[in-house]
Formats: C-alpha cells, sequence, structure tokens
C-alpha cells in the first residue's frame, strides 16, 4: 500500500509539474502582465507543485520532522479543483471578499453578547446558588452548612450553580450556552427560581426572568 501510495503521489506531481511548465511557456513565468504566476490561483498552483517536488526529493535525506510538513501540505492539493472551476472560483472569491463585512458582524454579534452579559450580571449575580441536600428548603448557606446528613454524618454543602452569573465572563460562558440551545431551559429555571443575592432559590420567584432569555435567543 505505501509503494502504491509513493507512486500515486509520483504521478501527480509530475502532472502538476507538467500543467505548470506548459503554462509557463504559454503565457510566460512571471515578467509578463498576463503571466503563470500574476495570477493569485496559478500561485497555489506552483507552490503545491514546488511543495510536492520538495517532498520526492527531500525524503531520502532530511529527518522526518521536515518531511511530515511536506506531507502535510499535500492536503492543499484539492484546492486545485478550486483553480480550474469558473463557478467555484466566483464563491471563494466572494466569500474572501465579503471577509471584511463579515468582521463587521462578529463585532456586532460580540457587543450585543457584552451587553446581555452585563445586564445578566445586573440581574443575577450572586442569586445562583442552593444547598446540596433540599435548594427550597435551607436557603441560605449558614443554614444549609448546619444540617447534617444522617447517612454520611457529614454537613449539607453549599453549591453554585456551573452556569451562573457572577462575573461578566462567567456570564458570557453562560450565554454561550443558551446560544447553543443545548440545556438552556435549565439555566433559565434556575434564573426563574433567583430571590435574593446569597440565598438559595424560592419556586417561580421571578418568572420575569424568562424574557430575557428569550430576548438574547430571538
Amino acid at each position: 500500500v505505501r509503494q502504491i501510495s509513493y507512486y500515486f503521489d509520483l504521478f501527480f506531481t509530475c502532472v502538476f509539474t507538467l500543467e505548470a511548465l506548459l503554462k509557463s511557456v504559454a503565457y510566460g513565468f512571471v515578467m509578463e502582465e498576463h503571466s503563470y504566476l500574476r495570477d493569485g490561483w496559478n500561485q497555489l498552483d506552483f507552490f503545491i507543485v514546488v511543495t510536492g517536488i520538495l517532498d520526492l526529493i527531500l525524503q531520502d535525506f532530511v529527518d522526518l520532522a521536515l518531511i511530515r510538513i511536506l506531507r502535510l501540505l499535500r492536503t492543499l492539493r484539492p484546492l486545485r479543483f478550486i483553480s480550474h472551476n469558473i463557478s467555484m472560483k466566483i464563491v471563494v472569491t466572494a466569500l474572501l471578499e465579503s471577509i471584511g463585512a463579515i468582521l463587521n458582524v462578529l463585532i456586532l454579534v460580540g457587543l450585543v453578547w457584552l451587553m446581555f452579559a452585563i445586564f445578566g450580571v445586573s440581574l443575577f449575580k450572586g442569586e445562583m446558588f442552593y444547598c446540596s441536600q433540599d435548594r427550597y428548603e435551607f436557603r441560605t448557606e449558614a443554614v444549609c452548612e448546619m444540617q447534617i446528613d444522617q447517612k454520611t454524618k457529614l454537613s449539607f454543602d453549599w453549591l453554585r450553580y456551573d452556569s451562573n452569573f457572577d462575573d461578566v465572563l462567567q456570564a458570557m460562558m453562560t450565554l454561550f450556552i443558551v446560544s447553543s440551545l443545548e440545556g438552556w431551559n435549565d439555566i433559565m429555571y434556575h434564573a426563574v427560581d433567583t430571590s435574593t443575592p446569597d440565598h438559595g432559590p424560592i419556586k417561580n420567584a421571578s418568572p420575569w426572568a424568562a424574557y430575557y432569555f428569550v430576548a438574547f435567543i430571538l
């Protein structure tokens, strides 16, 4: 299998090299206005050809690490299909030209995300704690830790939900989970049960909190 792979690699490298030579003869190499290397797609083709030749020449003389890097560049070969397909060229060119607009959209989305994170901190900071035994019965840290588990003889723990709004960074991480729509309703229910800072939840104490999450998702 390795030998077959080598011959395939040799065959395609020779074909690509021949194509590059013919184009260089037909259009000129680089000096003329419409020469071979004046086109960006041809520059990509030429880079793939050069790395393929170096891979074949150096694989018996150079350490393995460099050869692995050259072989990794073989993954660029499918990009040659784009340079030979006008429709694909148009699509890729349009995507590259739209990068600036996409960055502006990402900045706007980031600002909206930050705004919701700051708003979430102002609403829910310090309110997403609960007791490990009965989150609705033992509603303060002192009361919770005074309780003793009859089986283990250990006191209960005063915990905080992994997804919370205690600071802006944590709020943005929580909103990222919400935006994935994976388990976001659990986070919303935790927020709906919030009452006051440093106190445990009360069932449906803050039903208005649901509107915050619905607004963010929309």
